[in-house]
């Protein structure tokens, strides 16, 4: 497949500093989830800021769309307008007095009429789950709403390809699920996303293509199961394996599962203990995974089916489908790693509640259609419509 984004014998350094790049050679394609990883000094940074125009190789070419770059300020605006920066610390990109006036920044520099700058500002706070917080100062805000922050500022310029440097730096837990769900959702809206980072357990089960890099060097690229596989290359990155890739491989040593697709998540791994144990996967009846817009329903609506007894847990997915969960006081079990936490209550016969907006509506469609090919399962997202709340919950007064 044709790159959308190519580094070809790329190599830097930085002033009286040692060499950061060595002829660094990578392609990411279009509509792909890239991470490179590898431990503090590898050059990942460095070569992502190559990627924007941000630093110019000393030697080497990068190209952007199949063209080498150009370094005059006119083709470094149009090149950082279509692939979009989120540094790693949040308080170097924020620039302005408000959260209104930093998203503004981009657009209005584009000269876009005012209204059509109002209109991008609130659509893209509105994405990030920052509606109500356009005057407020961005100081005053935690860790992960000022990298919504930045995130929504590079969205207002509408860019091709995000590009995250260490995206879950200095996030908890939840935070951090809740910016690599975001980084979900626009990949599944159709953009390029390219992130760095040293957590292989992130990279291994979000990335479609792993890079990894160690001495300014490429060490490795490919399908995560295979470069996280090699311990060789692991080690001389100084990474461990993930732990599900590293329980797979200690299982399949002994003989206990076959080798096979190596799993990404505690989904596929239960399914492949299942086929192990069982020699094929048990039929038993499935439970149920409902899905909802909060955008098409009502905090009542939502606690009708609640009430009727049929639902035994609530998953939000998204910034705004949490939001409403939490002004309309609905309880949520879970709020990362939603759609496989349902499709395991599902495999044990309980019914789940999955709440989300937008093109993430779709991406539920899409994952767990995909699980019931794969698994030979037969179990489809169940849309909450009007006669389906009447079933499972009762109808909704007035």
């Amino acid at each position: 497949m044709k790159a959308l984004l190519e580094t070809k014998d790329v190599c830097y350094a930085y002033p009286n500093g040692p060499d950061a790049l060595r002829g660094v050679s990578v392609h990411i394609t279009r509509g792909s989830k890239t991470a490179f990883v590898g431990p503090n000094g590898a050059g990942k940074s460095t070569l992502l800021l190559t990627l924007n125009g941000t630093i110019r190789p000393d030697s080497g070419e990068v190209r952007f769309d199949g063209r080498p770059l150009a370094y005059d300020g006119r083709s470094l605006r149009e090149l950082r307008r279509r692939v979009g920066f989120v540094f790693q610390n949040p308080d170097i990109q924020i620039i302005a007095p408000t959260v209104e006036q930093d998203v503004a920044f981009g657009p209005a520099n584009l000269n876009l009429p005012p209204e059509a700058v109002k209109r991008a500002v609130r659509d893209v706070l509105g994405y990030v789950g920052l509606l109500g917080y356009e005057k407020r100062p961005p100081h005053h805000l935690s860790s992960g709403e000022k990298k919504r922050v930045a995130i929504a500022g590079i969205l207002a310029m509408e860019p091709d390809v995000l590009v995250f440097d260490e995206p879950t730096s200095s996030l908890d837990p939840a935070s951090s699920e809740e910016i690599m769900e975001l980084l979900d959702e626009l990949a599944s809206s159709g953009r390029t996303v390219v992130i760095s980072t040293h957590d292989v357990e992130l990279a291994y089960r979000w990335a479609d293509s792993v890079v990894l890099m160690a001495g300014g060097t490429v060490l490795a690229r490919g399908a995560p199961e295979d470069v996280f596989s090699d311990h060789r290359l692991l080690k001389a990155a100084r990474l461990k394996p993930p732990w599900v890739l590293d329980l797979y491989n200690e299982l399949a040593l002994r003989s206990v599962i076959k080798r096979g697709v190596p799993p990404k998540s505690v989904l596929e791994f239960t399914d492949l203990l299942e086929r192990n144990v069982h020699g094929h996967v048990p039929q038993e009846e499935l439970g149920r995974v409902y899905l909802c817009d909060a955008d098409a329903v009502s905090g009542d609506e939502i606690r009708a089916l609640l009430d009727g007894g049929s639902v035994a847990h609530v998953g939000a997915m998204g910034t705004r489908a949490k939001e409403f969960a939490n002004r309309e006081r609905i309880l949520l079990d879970f709020t990362y790693g939603v759609i496989d936490k349902c499709i395991l209550k599902a495999l044990i016969g309980e019914n789940s509640l999955i709440i989300t907006t937008g093109g993430m509506v779709e991406h539920v469609h899409r994952r767990i259609s995909e699980y019931s090919a794969e698994s030979g399962r037969a179990l489809a997202p169940i849309p909450i419509t009007r006669q389906e709340r009447r079933r499972i919950g009762g109808e909704v007064e007035g």
